[in-house]
């Protein structure tokens, strides 16, 4: 998961960086570190990205989709 993803996932759910932090259990300064392109633990980047995984986002690779980089896709119904 790309910093940029994170945050792309954080807005297609509507979550601050306090609620993503709260719901991967950790601290909203490493939801912020990540963000900011930060090196952290692979444990704590799996967390993260479980969360919102959990809350209905799928991580989209470079190249996936034709034309497009990296990026997020919510599942219907996901996103008010």
């Amino acid at each position: 998961m790309l910093p940029v993803q994170c945050k792309m996932a954080r807005a297609a759910l509507g979550l601050g960086v306090r609620d993503l932090a709260q719901l991967a259990r950790v601290s909203p300064d490493t939801v912020a570190r990540l963000e900011r392109g930060e090196a952290l633990r692979d444990k704590t980047i799996s967390e993260i990205r479980s969360a919102l995984e959990a809350g209905g986002i799928r991580f989209v690779a470079d190249g996936e989709i034709a034309g497009g980089g990296p990026g997020v896709r919510i599942a219907p119904g996901t996103a008010s």
